[in-house]
């Protein structure tokens, strides 16, 4: 299991949806990468992930992001909703490729 903490921020699309995220560190960033060496990748070079934040497990994709250097890990709202996580807090989660 891959560990880091990072803060939990917003994308809005321009219809106004709101999607949140948080970005890899560059450790995790690493690690992931070393861990996915080989594997083929879904679309948008996605990586599927099992994620624990707080009382949450849940399956989603991490995306890379180049304007980042990094992955965008999704966070879904019932994960914030159970964990009381709003923007800007900084959020421990572990993950690990699947």
């Amino acid at each position: 299991m891959i560990h880091f903490e990072s803060e939990l921020w917003i994308w809005r699309s321009d219809g106004g949806t709101a999607w949140h995220f948080v970005t890899l560190p560059e450790a995790a960033r690493d690690a992931v990468k070393a861990e996915i060496e080989g594997i083929p990748r879904k679309g948008f070079g996605s990586v599927k992930v099992r994620v624990t934040i707080g009382k949450s497990t849940f399956e989603t994709s991490l995306f890379p992001a180049k304007e980042f250097g990094s992955y965008l890990l999704p966070v879904k709202a019932s994960v914030r909703k159970a964990n009381a996580l709003l923007a800007g807090d900084n959020i421990k989660a572990g993950l690990e490729p699947i």
